[in-house]
């Protein structure tokens, strides 16, 4: 066993949310003496790097309250119940954007803050991209751009773009345009 390992005496859900359940957990630590961990389980999501066929990339402008402001990220959303990334993928593109992909690849998936929750996010590039019309949810507003890889990168620069997974898609996006 990982000599690292923190093991689960118990454990209580503290709050079962729309999109979140948070448990508290008391752990065996790897010295023989007990702690406390705030755990926030999560479904699991998706983003999507999407390419039009002009080679600019598909993002959205959208107001997120955690962070009271608004940021400019790449197409994602939660995994529902049972659904496979790539549909869910396929899904949150058309909704989010309207573009509907005839290519999807899976680039990587990644654990987005280990530290305190268990959210695993896919990673997707789409392109073949064929534009219809929009279908966000009820209550999601956001814009559609289409940003050049250096548009991205200087939005990045001036923090319009300030999340993990969209970053992350920036640096992707660069590195590929260096080879």
């Amino acid at each position: 066993m990982d000599h690292l390992y923190e093991k689960t005496v118990s454990s209580e859900k503290i709050y079962k949310g729309r999109i979140i359940d948070v448990s508290v957990e008391k752990v065996a630590l790897p010295n023989g003496a007990e702690g406390m961990r705030e755990i926030v389980r999560h479904p699991g999501a998706v983003a999507v790097i999407a390419k039009t066929k002009e080679g600019k990339y598909v993002f959205v402008r959208q107001f997120r309250k955690a962070l009271n402001r608004t940021i400019v990220e790449i197409p994602a959303g939660k995994l529902e119940k049972n659904e496979i990334p790539a549909d869910t993928a396929k899904r949150e593109l058309y909704e989010e954007t309207g573009y509907q992909c005839d290519e999807l690849e899976h680039l990587i998936s990644f654990y987005t803050s280990p530290g305190f929750a268990d959210e695993l996010i896919h990673i997707y590039l789409a392109s073949e991209l064929t534009l219809g019309d929009q279908h966000t949810d009820e209550d999601e507003f956001l814009d559609v751009l289409e940003l050049t890889i250096e548009e991205a990168q200087q939005m990045v620069l001036t923090q319009e773009i300030y999340d993990a997974k969209t970053a992350y898609a920036v640096l992707y996006l660069q590195k590929m345009s260096d080879k």
